[in-house]
């Protein structure tokens, strides 16, 4: 899929996340990459051929204090080329986009990796983060 198709994609799953979720977004933004860099992987704990489908970089809001101002954006990367290698049509690519983008969330919003595989898995969702 051309690159600016996956955007539009990731932008549309942002757009359809409830208001209320949206507006307790801080200092935050959204990027999409091709594949993770070897030092994203590093950090994540990843080795391959395991992957990532997004990844959450910064300070979750439950850790921030007061020493927390000036500080660059905290980032949200989703990383095309694995969700597409996972995704059997546009739609399901959609989908995987949008668990993604809520896994990743979750993370800024200070849940550890723990508690987003019970909900996910509550919500029967993959675990290929």
């Amino acid at each position: 899929m051309h690159s600016a198709r996956f955007q539009r994609l990731v932008a549309q799953a942002v757009n359809e996340l409830p208001q209320e979720l949206l507006s307790l977004l801080d200092n935050v933004e959204i990027v999409v990459e091709p594949l993770p860099a070897p030092e994203q992987l590093r950090r994540a704990g990843i080795e391959p051929p395991e992957t990532l489908l997004g990844l959450y970089e910064g300070v979750p809001r439950t850790a921030r204090g007061g020493f927390y101002h000036l500080v660059p954006p905290d980032r949200i990367t989703i990383f095309q080329q694995p969700i597409e290698a996972i995704s059997q049509d546009e739609e399901e690519m959609f989908r995987h986009i949008q668990e993604t983008i809520l896994h990743e969330l979750a993370h800024h919003f200070g849940f550890d990796e723990a508690h987003i595989q019970a909900l996910e898995q509550e919500l029967g969702w993959g675990s290929d983060r």
